[in-house]
């Protein structure tokens, strides 16, 4: 199996809802998710956020509510 290339860079992603709207947006690089991702609702209010580095998440991920307010904050990868 081949290294990653490091000079690489992370590639836009769209995924959407059966619907048409939008449910996630963010990036992957060699496959993986990477780098900051939001996902939403089928309202189009933001569900959840957080970032990834090559698919392992990291940081402190928000929930938020119905109203797309900020409701739970969690930490990973310390």
């Amino acid at each position: 199996m081949s290294e990653p290339d490091p000079r690489r860079e992370p590639e836009p992603q769209e995924v959407l809802h059966r619907d048409g709207s939008l449910r996630a947006r963010g990036a992957t690089l060699d496959g993986e998710m990477h780098g900051h991702w939001q996902w939403f609702r089928l309202d189009g209010t933001p569900l959840r956020s957080g970032s990834f580095d090559r698919g392992r998440r990291i940081g402190v991920w928000t929930t938020y509510d119905r109203a797309g307010a900020p409701h739970k904050e969690t930490r990973f990868g310390d």
